[in-house]
Protein backbone atom coordinates (compact mmCIF):
# COMPACT_ATOMS: atom_id res chain seq x y z
CA UNK A 1 0.00 0.00 0.00
CA UNK A 2 1.33 3.52 -0.87
CA UNK A 3 0.08 6.73 -0.31
CA UNK A 4 0.85 10.37 -2.12
CA UNK A 5 2.82 12.81 -0.28
CA UNK A 6 3.40 16.23 -0.39
CA UNK A 7 7.25 17.31 0.56
CA UNK A 8 11.18 16.62 -0.11
CA UNK A 9 11.69 12.97 -1.24
CA UNK A 10 13.52 11.23 1.36
CA UNK A 11 12.16 14.11 3.91
CA UNK A 12 11.93 12.08 7.59
CA UNK A 13 12.23 12.97 11.09
CA UNK A 14 15.28 13.17 13.26
CA UNK A 15 17.73 11.66 10.53
CA UNK A 16 20.42 9.84 11.19
CA UNK A 17 24.23 10.58 9.33
CA UNK A 18 24.52 8.17 6.85
CA UNK A 19 28.19 9.35 6.39
CA UNK A 20 28.93 7.50 10.29
CA UNK A 21 31.54 4.51 10.11
CA UNK A 22 30.35 2.32 13.00
CA UNK A 23 26.71 2.30 11.25
CA UNK A 24 26.44 -0.71 9.30
CA UNK A 25 25.01 -1.12 5.72
CA UNK A 26 22.04 -2.36 7.02
CA UNK A 27 21.82 0.19 9.12
CA UNK A 28 21.97 2.73 6.39
CA UNK A 29 19.48 0.44 4.46
CA UNK A 30 17.14 0.99 7.26
CA UNK A 31 17.65 4.72 7.77
CA UNK A 32 17.21 5.02 4.12
CA UNK A 33 13.52 3.64 4.55
CA UNK A 34 12.25 6.21 7.35
CA UNK A 35 13.58 8.81 5.41
CA UNK A 36 11.29 7.45 2.52
CA UNK A 37 8.66 6.74 4.89
CA UNK A 38 9.03 3.45 4.55
CA UNK A 39 7.83 0.86 7.35
CA UNK A 40 10.13 -2.63 7.33
CA UNK A 41 7.54 -4.49 9.09
CA UNK A 42 9.10 -7.95 8.12
CA UNK A 43 12.77 -9.06 7.56
CA UNK A 44 14.34 -12.18 8.90
CA UNK A 45 16.06 -15.00 6.98
CA UNK A 46 14.41 -18.23 6.70
CA UNK A 47 17.35 -20.20 8.22
CA UNK A 48 18.05 -20.88 11.68
CA UNK A 49 22.27 -19.26 11.57
CA UNK A 50 24.37 -18.91 8.88
CA UNK A 51 25.16 -22.23 6.75
CA UNK A 52 22.83 -24.14 8.32
CA UNK A 53 22.06 -27.77 7.09
CA UNK A 54 18.81 -26.74 5.91
CA UNK A 55 20.19 -23.59 3.80
CA UNK A 56 23.36 -25.96 2.51
CA UNK A 57 20.25 -28.41 1.36
CA UNK A 58 18.85 -25.02 -0.49
CA UNK A 59 21.74 -24.18 -2.15
CA UNK A 60 22.96 -27.74 -3.32
CA UNK A 61 18.94 -28.00 -5.30
CA UNK A 62 19.72 -24.53 -6.62
CA UNK A 63 23.06 -25.11 -7.52
CA UNK A 64 21.80 -28.51 -9.23
CA UNK A 65 19.01 -26.55 -11.03
CA UNK A 66 21.66 -24.54 -12.55
CA UNK A 67 24.04 -26.96 -13.37
CA UNK A 68 21.03 -28.62 -15.27
CA UNK A 69 20.15 -24.91 -17.31
CA UNK A 70 24.18 -25.51 -18.54
CA UNK A 71 23.98 -29.06 -19.41
CA UNK A 72 21.31 -28.85 -21.21
CA UNK A 73 21.92 -25.34 -23.28
CA UNK A 74 25.91 -27.74 -23.71
CA UNK A 75 23.79 -30.26 -25.39
CA UNK A 76 22.07 -27.72 -27.62
CA UNK A 77 25.17 -26.25 -28.17
CA UNK A 78 27.06 -29.92 -29.28
CA UNK A 79 24.13 -31.11 -31.34
CA UNK A 80 23.75 -27.84 -33.60
CA UNK A 81 27.45 -28.05 -33.79
CA UNK A 82 27.75 -32.33 -34.54
CA UNK A 83 24.56 -33.28 -35.47
CA UNK A 84 23.40 -34.07 -39.42
CA UNK A 85 20.64 -31.65 -40.04
CA UNK A 86 20.36 -31.66 -43.82
CA UNK A 87 17.18 -33.60 -45.02
CA UNK A 88 16.96 -37.07 -46.01
CA UNK A 89 14.41 -39.04 -47.38
CA UNK A 90 13.33 -42.20 -45.02
CA UNK A 91 14.02 -42.47 -41.35
CA UNK A 92 17.19 -40.80 -40.57
CA UNK A 93 19.41 -39.45 -37.82
CA UNK A 94 18.20 -36.08 -39.00
CA UNK A 95 14.91 -36.81 -38.04
CA UNK A 96 16.33 -36.09 -34.52
CA UNK A 97 17.82 -32.80 -35.18
CA UNK A 98 14.99 -30.58 -34.13
CA UNK A 99 13.30 -32.74 -31.35
CA UNK A 100 17.28 -32.70 -29.68
CA UNK A 101 17.40 -29.32 -29.78
CA UNK A 102 13.68 -28.18 -28.52
CA UNK A 103 14.10 -30.40 -25.68
CA UNK A 104 17.83 -29.54 -24.54
CA UNK A 105 17.07 -25.90 -24.78
CA UNK A 106 13.60 -26.41 -23.24
CA UNK A 107 15.38 -28.43 -20.35
CA UNK A 108 18.12 -25.82 -19.47
CA UNK A 109 15.44 -22.72 -20.07
CA UNK A 110 12.66 -24.77 -17.79
CA UNK A 111 15.27 -25.47 -15.14
CA UNK A 112 17.21 -21.80 -15.35
CA UNK A 113 13.23 -20.57 -14.50
CA UNK A 114 12.89 -23.12 -11.19
CA UNK A 115 16.47 -21.92 -10.32
CA UNK A 116 15.50 -18.57 -10.06
CA UNK A 117 11.97 -18.88 -8.63
CA UNK A 118 13.51 -21.84 -5.69
CA UNK A 119 16.24 -18.81 -4.96
CA UNK A 120 13.68 -15.99 -4.58
CA UNK A 121 11.08 -18.59 -2.72
CA UNK A 122 13.43 -20.51 -0.79
CA UNK A 123 16.76 -18.32 -0.17
CA UNK A 124 16.43 -14.64 0.13
CA UNK A 125 15.02 -13.32 3.56
CA UNK A 126 11.49 -12.35 4.19
CA UNK A 127 10.58 -8.63 4.12
CA UNK A 128 7.66 -6.73 4.18
CA UNK A 129 7.78 -2.98 4.10
CA UNK A 130 4.96 -0.42 3.28
CA UNK A 131 6.03 2.85 1.43
CA UNK A 132 4.56 6.11 1.18
CA UNK A 133 5.33 7.58 -2.27
CA UNK A 134 6.97 11.06 -3.08
CA UNK A 135 6.52 13.96 -5.73
CA UNK A 136 9.86 15.61 -5.25
CA UNK A 137 13.21 15.00 -6.77
CA UNK A 138 15.94 12.74 -4.56
CA UNK A 139 18.69 14.35 -2.67
CA UNK A 140 22.18 13.66 -2.53
CA UNK A 141 22.29 11.72 0.38
CA UNK A 142 19.15 9.94 -1.26
CA UNK A 143 21.06 8.13 -3.65
CA UNK A 144 24.11 7.09 -1.18
CA UNK A 145 21.59 5.39 0.48
CA UNK A 146 20.04 4.23 -2.63
CA UNK A 147 23.50 2.68 -3.86
CA UNK A 148 23.94 1.12 -0.38
CA UNK A 149 20.51 -0.48 -0.67
CA UNK A 150 21.70 -1.88 -4.17
CA UNK A 151 24.68 -3.31 -2.49
CA UNK A 152 23.03 -4.70 -0.01
CA UNK A 153 20.53 -6.41 -1.87
CA UNK A 154 23.53 -7.88 -3.94
CA UNK A 155 24.91 -9.10 -0.50
CA UNK A 156 21.84 -10.53 0.39
CA UNK A 157 21.76 -12.64 -2.49
CA UNK A 158 24.19 -14.62 -0.70
CA UNK A 159 26.37 -15.46 -3.86
CA UNK A 160 29.88 -14.19 -2.51
CA UNK A 161 29.75 -16.40 0.28
CA UNK A 162 27.99 -19.38 -1.10
CA UNK A 163 30.91 -20.40 -3.81
CA UNK A 164 28.91 -23.65 -4.73
CA UNK A 165 26.23 -21.17 -6.39
CA UNK A 166 28.65 -19.18 -7.62
CA UNK A 167 30.33 -21.52 -9.28
CA UNK A 168 26.78 -23.25 -10.19
CA UNK A 169 25.83 -19.70 -12.13
CA UNK A 170 29.04 -19.21 -14.27
CA UNK A 171 29.04 -23.16 -15.33
CA UNK A 172 24.93 -23.09 -15.79
CA UNK A 173 24.62 -19.49 -17.56
CA UNK A 174 27.93 -19.37 -20.12
CA UNK A 175 26.67 -22.36 -22.01
CA UNK A 176 23.26 -20.56 -22.02
CA UNK A 177 24.42 -17.45 -23.85
CA UNK A 178 26.45 -19.36 -26.26
CA UNK A 179 23.52 -20.84 -26.91
CA UNK A 180 22.19 -17.30 -27.68
CA UNK A 181 24.94 -16.84 -30.05
CA UNK A 182 25.14 -20.10 -31.80
CA UNK A 183 22.18 -19.71 -34.25
CA UNK A 184 23.57 -16.26 -35.47
CA UNK A 185 27.20 -17.26 -35.72
CA UNK A 186 26.76 -20.93 -37.13
CA UNK A 187 24.93 -19.48 -40.19
CA UNK A 188 27.66 -17.70 -41.13
CA UNK A 189 30.61 -20.56 -40.60
CA UNK A 190 29.43 -21.91 -43.73
CA UNK A 191 29.19 -19.54 -47.52
CA UNK A 192 25.90 -21.34 -48.98
CA UNK A 193 27.62 -19.76 -52.27
CA UNK A 194 31.21 -21.75 -52.02
CA UNK A 195 30.26 -24.39 -54.84
CA UNK A 196 30.55 -23.84 -58.64
CA UNK A 197 27.21 -24.54 -58.23
CA UNK A 198 25.95 -22.58 -55.31
CA UNK A 199 22.95 -24.75 -54.05
CA UNK A 200 21.07 -21.27 -53.14
CA UNK A 201 21.17 -21.09 -56.93
CA UNK A 202 19.59 -24.25 -57.72
CA UNK A 203 15.83 -25.08 -57.05
CA UNK A 204 13.41 -28.25 -58.55
CA UNK A 205 13.41 -26.15 -61.58
CA UNK A 206 16.98 -26.80 -62.63
CA UNK A 207 16.59 -28.77 -66.03
CA UNK A 208 20.46 -30.15 -65.05
CA UNK A 209 19.28 -32.52 -62.60
CA UNK A 210 16.62 -33.48 -64.90
CA UNK A 211 18.83 -35.52 -67.64
CA UNK A 212 18.54 -32.16 -69.32
CA UNK A 213 14.65 -31.79 -69.90
CA UNK A 214 12.74 -28.80 -68.90
CA UNK A 215 10.80 -29.15 -65.81
CA UNK A 216 7.07 -29.15 -65.81
CA UNK A 217 4.76 -26.77 -63.57
CA UNK A 218 2.59 -29.10 -61.41
CA UNK A 219 0.26 -29.71 -58.90
CA UNK A 220 0.88 -30.40 -55.79
CA UNK A 221 -0.48 -34.19 -56.90
CA UNK A 222 2.30 -34.03 -59.77
CA UNK A 223 -0.19 -33.47 -62.89
CA UNK A 224 0.80 -30.73 -65.00
CA UNK A 225 -0.78 -27.58 -65.89
CA UNK A 226 -2.17 -26.23 -69.11
CA UNK A 227 -2.57 -22.60 -69.38
CA UNK A 228 -6.77 -22.92 -69.84
CA UNK A 229 -6.48 -24.28 -66.05
CA UNK A 230 -5.80 -20.77 -64.34
CA UNK A 231 -8.61 -18.47 -64.47
CA UNK A 232 -7.87 -14.64 -65.58
CA UNK A 233 -7.11 -13.32 -62.35
CA UNK A 234 -6.57 -16.66 -60.57
CA UNK A 235 -3.44 -17.87 -59.24
CA UNK A 236 -2.42 -21.36 -58.23
CA UNK A 237 0.96 -23.00 -56.25
CA UNK A 238 2.90 -24.63 -59.02
CA UNK A 239 6.16 -27.11 -57.97
CA UNK A 240 8.39 -28.47 -60.38
CA UNK A 241 7.51 -32.09 -62.11
CA UNK A 242 10.08 -34.10 -60.59
CA UNK A 243 9.84 -37.25 -58.12
CA UNK A 244 8.93 -35.78 -54.68
CA UNK A 245 9.11 -32.22 -56.24
CA UNK A 246 6.31 -30.97 -53.71
CA UNK A 247 7.67 -32.64 -50.69
CA UNK A 248 10.38 -31.12 -48.47
CA UNK A 249 13.54 -32.25 -50.45
CA UNK A 250 12.04 -29.21 -52.57
CA UNK A 251 11.15 -26.67 -50.15
CA UNK A 252 12.63 -23.94 -51.80
CA UNK A 253 10.66 -24.69 -55.23
CA UNK A 254 6.73 -23.79 -54.48
CA UNK A 255 6.05 -21.22 -56.92
CA UNK A 256 2.99 -18.88 -57.61
CA UNK A 257 1.54 -18.89 -60.66
CA UNK A 258 -0.54 -16.16 -61.70
CA UNK A 259 -2.88 -15.13 -64.75
CA UNK A 260 -2.74 -11.60 -64.84
CA UNK A 261 -5.79 -9.48 -67.03
CA UNK A 262 -4.32 -7.88 -69.77
CA UNK A 263 -3.84 -4.29 -68.88
CA UNK A 264 -1.85 -5.69 -65.47
CA UNK A 265 0.14 -8.45 -68.12
CA UNK A 266 1.10 -5.68 -70.37
CA UNK A 267 2.69 -3.28 -67.72
CA UNK A 268 3.83 -6.66 -66.14
CA UNK A 269 5.40 -7.51 -69.07
CA UNK A 270 6.99 -3.56 -69.47
CA UNK A 271 8.76 -3.90 -66.31
CA UNK A 272 10.15 -7.20 -66.84
CA UNK A 273 11.77 -6.94 -70.24
CA UNK A 274 13.19 -3.55 -68.79
CA UNK A 275 15.26 -5.85 -66.44
CA UNK A 276 17.85 -7.89 -67.51
CA UNK A 277 17.34 -10.78 -64.96
CA UNK A 278 13.57 -10.86 -65.54
CA UNK A 279 13.37 -10.00 -69.71
CA UNK A 280 11.56 -12.64 -71.41
CA UNK A 281 10.73 -14.79 -68.46
CA UNK A 282 6.30 -14.18 -68.77
CA UNK A 283 4.42 -16.47 -71.26
CA UNK A 284 1.63 -14.61 -72.05
CA UNK A 285 -0.50 -12.86 -69.42
CA UNK A 286 1.04 -15.63 -67.40
CA UNK A 287 4.04 -14.67 -64.35
CA UNK A 288 5.77 -16.92 -61.92
CA UNK A 289 7.14 -15.56 -59.20
CA UNK A 290 9.14 -17.87 -55.99
CA UNK A 291 6.47 -18.32 -52.80
CA UNK A 292 9.41 -17.57 -50.77
CA UNK A 293 9.63 -14.90 -49.24
CA UNK A 294 12.82 -12.83 -49.12
CA UNK A 295 12.50 -11.27 -45.63
CA UNK A 296 12.67 -14.58 -43.39
CA UNK A 297 11.50 -17.74 -45.63
CA UNK A 298 7.68 -17.21 -45.07
CA UNK A 299 4.94 -18.12 -47.67
CA UNK A 300 3.94 -15.47 -49.65
CA UNK A 301 0.67 -16.10 -50.96
CA UNK A 302 -1.74 -13.77 -50.50
CA UNK A 303 -2.43 -12.38 -53.78
CA UNK A 304 -4.73 -9.32 -53.60
CA UNK A 305 -6.24 -9.14 -57.50
CA UNK A 306 -7.48 -5.96 -57.71
CA UNK A 307 -3.89 -4.11 -56.90
CA UNK A 308 -1.63 -6.87 -57.70
CA UNK A 309 0.10 -6.87 -54.78
CA UNK A 310 1.51 -9.88 -53.23
CA UNK A 311 1.21 -10.66 -49.35
CA UNK A 312 3.20 -12.08 -47.00
CA UNK A 313 1.18 -13.12 -43.64
CA UNK A 314 4.35 -13.68 -41.33
CA UNK A 315 5.77 -9.89 -41.32
CA UNK A 316 3.15 -7.60 -43.49
CA UNK A 317 5.68 -7.60 -46.61
CA UNK A 318 4.24 -6.77 -50.15
CA UNK A 319 5.33 -6.77 -53.40
CA UNK A 320 4.49 -5.47 -56.59
CA UNK A 321 3.36 -8.07 -58.86
CA UNK A 322 3.70 -5.77 -62.00
CA UNK A 323 6.95 -4.50 -61.24
CA UNK A 324 9.17 -7.76 -60.76
CA UNK A 325 7.24 -8.27 -57.79
CA UNK A 326 9.51 -5.56 -56.40
CA UNK A 327 9.34 -4.80 -52.11
CA UNK A 328 6.38 -1.80 -51.33
CA UNK A 329 5.90 -2.25 -47.56
CA UNK A 330 7.22 -4.15 -44.69
CA UNK A 331 11.00 -5.71 -43.72
CA UNK A 332 11.55 -7.28 -47.25
CA UNK A 333 14.41 -5.73 -48.66
CA UNK A 334 14.62 -7.63 -51.72
CA UNK A 335 12.13 -8.61 -54.73
CA UNK A 336 10.35 -12.22 -55.55
CA UNK A 337 12.92 -13.71 -58.03
CA UNK A 338 10.94 -14.76 -61.27
CA UNK A 339 10.69 -17.91 -62.51
CA UNK A 340 10.92 -18.09 -66.52
CA UNK A 341 8.28 -19.99 -67.93
CA UNK A 342 6.99 -20.93 -71.69
CA UNK A 343 4.97 -23.47 -73.25
CA UNK A 344 6.18 -27.16 -74.05
CA UNK A 345 5.49 -29.06 -77.49
CA UNK A 346 2.16 -30.80 -75.22
CA UNK A 347 0.95 -27.43 -74.20
CA UNK A 348 1.66 -27.98 -70.81
CA UNK A 349 3.58 -25.06 -68.65
CA UNK A 350 7.31 -25.78 -68.16
CA UNK A 351 10.39 -23.99 -66.22
CA UNK A 352 12.19 -22.11 -69.08
CA UNK A 353 15.00 -22.37 -66.87
CA UNK A 354 15.73 -22.43 -63.09
CA UNK A 355 15.53 -19.21 -60.84
CA UNK A 356 17.99 -16.39 -62.07
CA UNK A 357 18.40 -15.48 -58.05
CA UNK A 358 18.53 -16.84 -54.93
CA UNK A 359 15.45 -17.82 -53.47
CA UNK A 360 14.17 -17.14 -50.28
CA UNK A 361 15.94 -15.15 -47.55
CA UNK A 362 19.76 -14.99 -48.80
CA UNK A 363 21.58 -13.27 -45.79
CA UNK A 364 25.14 -13.59 -47.74
CA UNK A 365 23.91 -11.00 -49.65
CA UNK A 366 21.60 -8.79 -47.22
CA UNK A 367 22.09 -5.16 -48.40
Amino acid sequence: MSVLKDGAHGAGTEPVDVNDPRLSRFDIVREGARRDDIEIVTYESQFQGTNSKAEKRVVRNIAMLFLLCGAGATVFLVFYIVWPWEFELGHARSDYYTPILGISLGVSLLALGFAILAWAKKLLPHEVSIQDRHNKPSSDEDRLITGQTIAYLGEEMGVQRRPLLKGAIGLGLLPLGAVAAAPLVGGLIQNPHRDAQPMMFHTGFDPVPNHGELVRLTRADGTPIRPEDVSVGGQITVFPGIPHGATNKYADSPTLLIHLRGEDAAQARAASDADEINRDSMWGNFIAYSKICTHAGCPASLYEQQTNRLLCPCHQSQFMITDNARPIFGPASRRLPQLPIKLDDEGFLVAASDYKETVGPDFWERP
